[in-house]
């Protein structure tokens, strides 16, 4: 008896089933939360909404610094998720970037909303883990709208 190897299919450096196109539309959503929640925070700061503790100290600027600050991050993580979402992988890093930011700018907001500060941070953490973890390069880019299974070239 001959014995046969059998070779594990080649996916051609992509992940198995489609994994990665989910991973990017996850990250996409993701940013496009937290985006118009950062937008919603920002403008409520503001105009010094009532929702934000009361005296609250903060290390540099105020609560309308701070909800400057958000608003812009906010605008930048909405026009990140329409990059990312069309497969632009400069727009996948300035993700990162900007959600990095967003992070370390919610750790200086804490003071004036903390158990909501802290919640967007840990969405960020997760955000961040969703745009980096998708494979290499070749992996990526508009080609991931092609990859579709049963579709063939």
């Amino acid at each position: 008896m001959a014995s046969a190897t059998i070779k594990p299919a080649s996916t051609g450096g992509r992940h198995a089933g489609g994994r990665g196109r989910g991973l990017i539309l996850f990250a996409t959503v993701l940013l496009l939360v937290i985006g118009c929640f950062n937008l919603i925070d920002g403008i409520a700061a503001i105009i010094r909404s009532h929702v934000f503790a009361a005296n609250a100290q903060y290390v540099f600027g105020n609560l309308r610094v701070w909800g400057w600050v958000t608003l812009i991050l906010g605008a930048l993580l909405l026009l990140a998720a329409i990059g990312v979402f069309l497969g632009n992988q400069l727009a996948r890093w300035f993700a990162v970037a900007a959600v990095g930011f967003d992070a370390i700018a919610q750790m200086f907001f804490i003071p004036s909303y903390p158990y909501w500060s802290l919640l967007i941070i840990a969405v960020d953490i997760v955000a961040l883990w969703a745009l980096c973890s998708y494979g290499s390069g070749q992996e990526r880019g508009a080609a991931w709208f092609e990859r579709r299974p049963g579709k063939t070239g």
